[in-house]
């Protein structure tokens, strides 16, 4: 790799004044001990100007001494009588560098950072150091592993949109290298640096038809409300043979315009999209909600979707496979209508929603002649 090569090993010393239990427990073990330690530590040359570059091996093997040559660990304070979301400077940062550690959880952002899990409390102190010329030490070494590849896809996608820059990470796993995609990584116990290992893997989800009572599981992970309706049908999202997501839709009656003469085609929209929090980062979410779109635009429908999460709207402001239908984002809160023009939808009036229908791939749907020779086909058939 250009410009990565260690050189001028130094030579460190420690000292301890040696005790009587010392002694004998070193005799017992035939170990020859005088009280002092030497290990050489290399000086690594890395480019002047890099995003991420990561140093890997095992528990003492000098990763954290290595890692101060990049700098010292931030200080972190909370105030635990203010939620971890008013810790930041504005709302629109406090969102990107929540959701650039995978917490995704809206309701874990009112909570003050004392009462969160090892987990939570990880990314959010991670999301409050966040810049450029940070060093990170025992990256995801408090977290189970699942959450440790969402954290480090999270990270490495929001360090390369915003470009920052010499953001260096120690740790003792080495799953994470294909997540994170650093620009260099060094094991520590080959002293040398890694040669492959470092590309991002491909995300796969399968999506199946799922049970109404697995809702239970997700229920409590929803940013709004854990009501599901009855009429449903519900999906399951599964990475590397997990249950990770559920979703729902639901059958929407009432009239909507046809998207052109001969149109007759139903209609359904999108109720319930979650994915668990140790998963989330990944962008299952966005995947798994435009998988069960496909489905139903397969099978003969026309499929809508409304939504005031704010990574999902603006993930769907930007899809090409997204269309904004005419109440998007529209400001209702001066209305005096219970419900909308559309009897089957409930008006929000409090906060501004995304409103979307899924055109699918390549805009077929909008393709009077694509559908109606599907439609003879018999290819949408119910």
């Amino acid at each position: 790799m250009r410009d990565l090569y260690q050189h001028e090993d130094k030579i460190l010393e420690s000292e301890v004044s040696l005790t009587e239990i010392d002694k004998q427990i070193f005799k017992d073990f035939d170990y020859e001990f005088n009280g002092k330690t030497t290990f050489k530590v290399p000086h690594l040359k890395v480019p002047k100007d890099f995003q991420i570059g990561v140093i890997y091996g095992s528990s003492g093997s000098g990763k954290s001494t290595l890692l101060k040559q990049f700098g010292e660990n931030k200080k972190i304070f909370w105030d635990n009588t203010k939620s971890i979301a008013s810790h930041f400077k504005s709302k629109e940062e406090a969102i990107e560098k929540l959701s650039a550690v995978g917490l995704n959880s809206i309701p874990v952002w009112g909570k003050p950072r004392n009462i969160l899990s090892n987990g939570e409390g990880y990314r959010a102190d991670l999301a409050k150091i966040l810049d450029n010329n940070i060093v990170i030490d025992e990256f995801t070494s408090v977290v189970n592993r699942d959450v440790a590849k969402s954290c480090s896809h999270a990270l490495s996608k929001y360090i390369k949109k915003n470009n920052l820059k010499n953001i260096v990470i120690a740790t003792c796993h080495d799953d994470i290298l294909e997540w994170l995609e650093p620009c260099w990584g060094y094991q520590t116990d080959a002293k040398k640096f890694a040669s492959r290992g470092l590309q991002r893997r491909k995300i796969e989800i399968d999506v199946i038809d799922g049970e109404r009572k697995l809702w239970e599981i997700f229920k409590d992970h929803h940013y709004l409300n854990e009501k599901l309706p009855q009429a449903v049908r519900c999906f399951l999202a599964i990475w590397e043979h997990k249950i990770v997501g559920f979703g729902a839709s639901i059958f929407l009656p009432g009239k909507i315009p046809p998207l052109y003469e001969g149109d007759n085609r139903k209609k359904w929209r999108g109720c319930r999209t979650v994915v668990l929090p140790d998963f989330q980062g990944l962008g299952i979410g966005t995947r798994f909600s435009d998988a069960i779109a496909d489905i139903h635009i397969e099978n003969g429908f026309r499929y809508f979707s409304k939504t005031s999460h704010m990574r999902m709207g603006q993930y769907r402001e930007q899809s090409n496979k997204w269309r904004a239908t005419a109440t998007n984002l529209a400001d209702r809160s001066k209305s005096t209508d219970k419900k909308g023009a559309w009897s089957h939808w409930n008006v929000e009036k409090k906060r501004l929603c995304f409103s979307h229908e899924y055109i699918g791939e390549n805009n077929k749907s909008y393709d009077p002649k694509y559908n109606f020779l599907n439609n003879q086909q018999g290819l949408f058939d119910e």
